[in-house]
């Protein structure tokens, strides 16, 4: 009897936060299991991770083997090295022709360290906090983690699947919100909102007291039109960037946020405790990034010739219908004429054509079932063999 109290309480003790009970990112598993098929000496093409295949910037690579050998790597403000601070802000006037204060920026860890410290410094637990779907899941799994609760909201091929501010109003009514959170580019779909429809959401949320966070990590990777920043629209929107993906820096863990004034404070306390600062080489490197800009536009030039590769080369494997890719490195196209469930679609497609992408429930648990997200950041030939191999498996099936 003894012996059974104990091993309850030692249940107990071990038993994880009910906080933790979030769903894993789907992709990591498509991940490995490629990975056990590489190892029986099969060759996957990789198209599940949203990773530049490309290096950093050499600019970057040289400044941090620099800054190793000179020594020390100490830690750093927690706001992030003032120098890198000022090149941002330089950025935005280079970019987009924007006086940004360097006050008001923060470096982070990847952009996932700006979710949580956005999130915490903004809400409480129990808001509500809107987001869009087909859309990236950690933002409604940390959210949940931190107590608050993602309202999902589905976009329409009406408005581009951008999210509108009548649909942003719609939900609040029935349960006030407290945060709408977008990105343009969109993972997994690469769409992207025009200035025009991002400025007329961010105008409904203001005057309804919704607080807003852009998603910015694809900007730079812009093909239809160029990407509208929510810098320029309000000083009261937050904007989260990072260098994983334009700057291909995505195992290095830097981003950077814009924030509103009040909250650098805030922002500041947090960042100091949970986790003092952002690793000073990865700063080092990223600020040199930007000096690699003509490296990272030929890599750009490569994702366009890739989106073209598998706009026009998908539909003759009569995968025909996916969303517009505006932007970032992902075609997010239906499979609903070959399969209702995309998880089995996808561990058909890599077990037997060898090519790894991710089922689109991961990004939509309402219509995710009937979509896969290609991700085009690989080589052309890359590219032109995935839809060789695509095409012949649904042929043969």
């Amino acid at each position: 009897m003894l012996e059974a109290t104990l091993g309850e309480r030692t249940k107990d003790l071990l038993r994880a936060s009910g906080r933790s009970d979030v769903p894993p990112f789907m992709v990591m598993d498509v991940m490995a299991a490629a990975a056990r098929i590489e190892a029986e000496g099969g060759h996957v093409i990789h198209m599940e991770v949203g990773q530049p295949a490309a290096a950093a910037p050499k600019t970057a690579i040289l400044a941090a083997h620099a800054a190793l050998g000179g020594g020390r790597i100490d830690y750093t403000s927690a706001l992030g090295i003032p120098s890198l601070r000022e090149r941002i802000s330089r950025h935005y006037r280079e970019a987009y022709g924007l006086v940004v204060d360097a006050g008001r920026i923060v470096i982070t860890t990847g952009s996932s360290g700006a979710f949580i410290l956005s999130f915490l410094a903004m809400f409480e637990p129990g808001d509500r906090v809107a987001v869009t779907v087909p859309g990236y899941p950690p933002y409604r799994h940390i959210l949940t983690a931190l107590g608050c609760e993602p309202v999902l909201i589905e976009t329409s091929g009406e408005n581009r699947h951008a999210l509108t501010g009548e649909a942003l109003l719609a939900a609040h009514r029935k349960t006030p919100l407290k945060g709408v959170l977008v990105a343009s580019p969109a993972n997994p779909t690469g769409t992207m909102m025009t200035a025009q429809a991002l400025a007329e959401l961010m105008r409904a949320a203001e005057d309804a007291g919704i607080r807003f966070i852009s998603d910015e990590i694809y900007h730079g990777l812009d093909y239809a039109f160029p990407a509208e920043t929510a810098v320029r629209l309000s000083p009261n929107a937050t904007i989260i960037n990072s260098f994983s993906k334009y700057f291909c820096m995505t195992g290095w863990r830097v981003g950077w946020m814009v924030a509103p004034e009040p909250l650098v404070r805030a922002i500041d306390r947090l960042q100091q405790n949970l986790a003092i600062s952002v690793p000073t080489l990865s700063q080092i490197a990223a600020q040199a990034a930007f000096d690699g800009r003509a490296e990272m536009e030929a890599v750009k030039h490569g994702y366009e010739e890739n989106r073209r590769i598998l706009t026009e080369g998908l539909p003759t494997a009569r995968l025909d219908t996916f969303f517009p890719a505006d932007g970032a490195f992902y075609l997010y196209a239906d499979v609903s004429r070959f399969s209702n469930d995309s998880f089995d679609f996808a561990k058909r497609m890599l077990e037997q054509a060898f090519v790894a992408a991710t089922p689109g429930v991961d990004f939509d648990p309402f219509h995710g079932r009937n979509f896969l997200r290609f991700c085009y950041a690989g080589s052309a030939a890359e590219m032109r063999e995935a839809v060789d191999r695509i095409g012949g498996w649904l042929r043969r099936g």
